[in-house]
This record gives structure tokens, sequence and C-alpha cells, in this order.
């Protein structure tokens, strides 16, 4: 089964001016196509040709003579799920079910900025910010490189890209801001919202 490619779900320009048109053309048409592309002809001809992302994620984690399928899989899929996570006119304050969850598991709104934000930032290097469902509970974790929850066992529920790429042309070194305005203008909380069904 191969892996593909999305479309953005909306405009190269729908996100500005928060992420700009040009920082979309260069994070999804070079990026994330190279991911996809890579990850596609590693696992060409292997037992894993035939099984989709999340199998492959969850087999080749921390297997290291897998490495370079893991990374390219993972990263494939971590983008596919980030661009979801995004739309014009989002970010505020959620509404239904995930709004309940944020306020009984980590104890309201302000304190999910709080946390998200902090994961964001103290990401050492590369990686990515998440929130996740792990045991039924909400949490937000971190994670390095490709790496994504989906290899332990927990649900991606919401991600932000911290690879200095997702934001450096709009932000240069200014990650704080760029999680910001993630938080405050980009979040489908719809989406977000589907994930827990």
């Amino acid at each position: 089964m191969a892996i593909t490619f999305p479309d953005l779900p909306y405009p190269k320009d729908a996100l500005e001016p928060y992420i700009s048109a040009k920082t979309l053309e260069f994070h999804h048409g070079k990026h994330h196509k190279t991911y996809v592309d890579n990850a596609n002809k590693m696992i060409s001809g292997t037992p894993h040709e035939n099984e989709d992302s999340e199998t492959i994620i969850r087999k080749c984690y921390r297997d290291q003579s897998k490495i370079g399928i893991f990374n390219n899989v993972a990263q494939a899929w971590n983008h596919s799920f980030f661009w979801r996570c995004m739309k014009r006119g989002g970010g505020k304050p959620p509404s239904g079910e995930i709004a309940e969850r944020i306020k009984s598991d980590l104890g309201g709104y302000e304190k999910f900025i709080e946390e998200f934000k902090n994961a964001g930032v103290t990401q050492f290097g590369s990686g990515w910010a998440w929130l996740v469902l792990d045991g039924g509970k909400l949490k937000i974790v971190k994670t390095p490189n490709a790496e994504n929850p989906l290899a332990e066992g927990k649900k991606p529920l919401l991600v932000v890209d911290v690879w200095e790429h997702a934001y450096y042309l709009d932000y240069q070194n200014r990650r704080p801001d760029f999680l910001q305005a993630f938080i405050d203008n980009l979040i489908n909380w719809d989406f977000v919202n589907s994930q827990l069904k």
C-alpha cells in the first residue's frame, strides 16, 4: 500500500498571515513530498509495502535496522495529520467534547495553552508537540524528530510541528511566537473533536 501525498485541505494562502503561502509551498511541496517519496522507495519490495502507515510506524519503532523506514513513514504521517489540525479562522477556545475533556483532564483551556506551548518551546531541536488520548485521558506530550505517539499506543488528537522548516521563513528563531499564533488563530477544533470519536 503506497504512502500517499495528500493535497493541502485549503489553499496555500489560507493560513496567512500566521503561516505564509511561501512556507507552505516549501513545507508541504518539498519537505512532506520528500518524506513520502523516500518512504515509498524504502518500503518497495519489503513486507511493509502492503501495510498502512500506522502499522509500519508501530512495527518499525525503535528497530535500528528500519530507522530509515520509520523516519520517513512517520514524518509523512505526522505532516498529513498536521495539515488537518489547522484551518483559516481557527484557534480560540474549543467547544464540544474536547472542551469538556480539556476542562476535566487538563484543568481548563488556559492550562492547556500553557502546557501545550511549553511542550513545543521546550522540545530541544526538531520535533512535535501533541495533544493525545492516553488510557482514556487527555495528555500533552512532545516527541523528537519523526517520533509520534502512535508508536506507544497513544491516540493523536492535535499536533504542531516545531521543526524549524515549519516556521523559520515567517518567524525566524521565534518559536514561541509561532506556537502562540498556532494556538490563537489556527487550531482546527472541529478536526480535534472528530478524532475523539
